[in-house]
């Protein structure tokens, strides 16, 4: 069964942070492919600096010489902007063979209640949230239903899914009549803010380039993006 995770986020811009996860959990999840999905407008946020063509090219430049890591268009080419229960629903019904994961980070867990069906976003697929240094994870802001799909790894950074099969659970769902679960990671422990490099970028702040590739900081300065 291939594995398919997918990462959606404005990636505005995308930082060393977004490709370390992409990276560790290709990995440890031993997946076939890591997916971007940059959002047109993220629906529960007021604007993003700057156009979705830009972010696209930013993941593109930054994801060349990556085989296992791909960007997918299914949310730039939606005019509606669509918001995450449909576009999980698409990606269920083009890939029916797939073992799908949804990757977010902390802060979106924490705020998971306010996306709209919210708990349907957390069964259709299996979910990866990926903490952060210095952040506190909380569960009981979730139904009883959705905390008993848990799945903590935190401790667990040099093992892949396949070890933890002889463990308490069994590693990912095999057949979509089976629970999804929630995992959750912390094996990407870098803290890196994209509203902190557009903050050094705008008022001018040495270091921020340290933070993105390579590729995005060129990109950046030639297009003066931020400022």
């Amino acid at each position: 069964m291939k594995r398919i995770a997918f990462y959606g986020g404005s990636f505005d811009p995308l930082h060393s942070g977004h490709l370390t996860i992409a990276r560790n959990l290709t990995e440890i999840f031993e997946l076939d492919e890591f997916v971007f999905v940059p959002a047109f407008h993220a629906p529960h946020k007021s604007k993003t600096p700057v156009s979705p063509f830009h972010r696209f090219a930013m993941l593109a430049l930054a994801t060349g010489n990556e085989p296992k890591i791909t960007i997918s268009k299914i949310e730039l080419e939606a005019p509606e902007r669509p918001y995450t229960v449909e576009t999980l629903t698409k990606l269920k019904i083009r890939l029916p063979g797939a073992q799908l994961y949804f990757v977010m980070g902390a802060d979106s867990w924490k705020d998971i209640t306010t996306w709209r069906e919210w708990e349907k976003v957390l069964t259709l697929v299996d979910i990866i949230v990926v903490t952060r240094p210095g952040y506190e994870i909380g569960f009981s802001h979730v139904t009883e239903k959705i905390r008993n799909r848990i799945v903590d790894l935190r401790g667990e950074k040099a093992l892949r899914i396949t070890d933890f099969k002889s463990r308490q659970f069994s590693g990912e769902p095999q057949s979509p009549h089976q629970d999804s679960r929630v995992y959750i990671s912390d094996s990407v422990l870098i803290d890196v803010s994209a509203t902190e490099i557009r903050r050094k970028i705008k008022e001018n702040i040495a270091g921020w380039r340290e933070d993105v590739p390579s590729e995005v900081a060129k990109y950046i300065e030639k297009y003066e993006l931020y400022i």
